[in-house]
């Protein structure tokens, strides 16, 4: 699993980046979690407002802090989607 998280380092981006590899380590997991600060790729990605949060490509959030829970609620839904197909 992959989860990036867009912006370019600003203090909302660093929590929701933070957010993202904590909910990763309370899950137990192993997942790559990127921080993308080139505003070259945020751009061709389609984000408007950061940060932004993907995942395996997807987009699931932009222009707020992600809470860890939140995080883990998504990272556990995209785990039983892998499940199912």
């Amino acid at each position: 699993m992959k989860i990036e998280v867009f912006g370019p380092g600003c203090a909302k981006c660093v929590t929701t980046a933070k957010n993202a590899q904590e909910a990763v380590s309370l899950l137990g997991i192993e997942a790559e979690v990127v921080k993308v600060e080139k505003l070259d790729e945020i751009m061709k990605r389609g984000v408007m407002m950061t940060p932004a949060v993907f995942i395996d490509g997807k987009k699931y959030s932009e222009g707020k802090i992600v809470k860890t829970d939140q995080m883990k609620e998504w990272i556990q839904a995209k785990m039983k989607e892998g499940d199912s197909q």
